[in-house]
């Protein structure tokens, strides 16, 4: 095992086991609170959703491509690799959709009672749960497809074209149309990311135009920095712009792969890395700018006692 190896698989490990960690603070964090009888957001629907969408591309992604790095070549037998890939795709496609989403309730919360948005605040919470549920139905199923499509195996053979992961390799048929692929199961992902750029626009637009009517309010206890809303605001708007960074890099990198069907020795790791920086990242971001995150743990360790 070379040095090389032993350096990508710590950073690898090192990745999954800070992601870990605040995935899992989050998830007990709201499971806690839930049973203790504490009151829970509609939002906060949203972000268990995306906690269990981290912590599965984490899982996928992360520990096949450590173990490659610790020496365990093309270890996956065929359903091996065809379910990784299979629960990669799902996991990060969950993780996009529930950014997506949680954007959008957010620009319902915060809008102002005179706009287009308004009429939907009441109706907005009860279908958070099911919007939620949604996403995994619908991802889950649009890439059951591929286990149809594509298949595995150790052998070539003159009928198959393959892409290489470095744990196992991924074959389909030569009449495949790979763009058709690209269409069909990039076209969701960007209409995400493109919601979510409108969406973080218009929360900006918001914030600057709130700014603006409450400038002659010099009380700290009035500031807009202090609303929960406004905070979680700031979260969400670094959220979207955390998410859609990584994404962007990860979608080039992973297409440089997949058409020049071979494994790059560099252009691999960086990919898989990238994929796995935001589920890393993002419960840090709630952690430390969700101001009712705060307020759930003060509640928790920290209980009042009755007069």
């Amino acid at each position: 095992m070379n040095p090389t190896d032993l350096l990508l698989a710590f950073i690898f490990l090192a990745q999954i086991g800070i992601g870990l960690l605040g995935n899992f603070f989050l998830l007990c964090l709201y499971t806690l609170t839930f049973l203790t009888g504490h009151r829970l957001r509609h939002i906060d629907s949203i972000l268990v959703n995306l906690v269990l969408a981290n912590l599965k591309v984490l899982l996928s992604k992360g520990l096949p491509q450590t173990m490659f790095y610790l020496g365990l070549k093309n270890f996956l037998d065929p359903l091996g690799c065809k379910l990784i890939h299979y629960l990669q795709n799902v996991s990060r496609s969950v993780s996009l959709s529930t950014t997506c989403l949680l954007s959008g309730f957010q620009v319902i919360t915060i809008s102002p009672s005179n706009s287009r948005w308004s009429e939907l605040k009441a109706r907005a919470p009860k279908y958070v749960v099911p919007s939620c549920l949604f996403c995994w139905c619908f991802y889950l199923l649009i890439n059951f497809t591929l286990l149809g499509t594509m298949h595995n195996s150790r052998f070539r053979n003159n009928n198959t074209r393959w892409w290489h992961l470095g744990y196992c390799s991924s074959s389909s048929p030569t009449s495949f149309d790979s763009s058709v692929y690209l269409i069909i199961f990039a076209l969701p992902d960007v209409m995400c990311v493109e919601f979510m750029i409108w969406a973080s626009a218009y929360l900006v637009f918001l914030l600057h135009k709130h700014h603006q009517q409450v400038q002659h309010i010099h009380s700290l206890h009035l500031s807009p920095r202090t609303l929960p809303e406004i905070k979680a605001t700031h979260a969400i708007i670094l959220l979207v712009c955390t998410y859609v960074s990584f994404y962007s890099i990860d979608s080039i990198l992973s297409f440089c792969c997949f058409h020049f069907d071979k494994y790059h020795s560099f252009l691999t790791p960086i990919g898989q890395f990238m994929a796995a920086c935001f589920p890393a990242i993002s419960p840090f971001i709630l952690i430390f700018y969700d101001s009712q995150i705060h307020r759930h743990c003060y509640d928790l360790w920290f209980k009042k006692t009755p007069q």
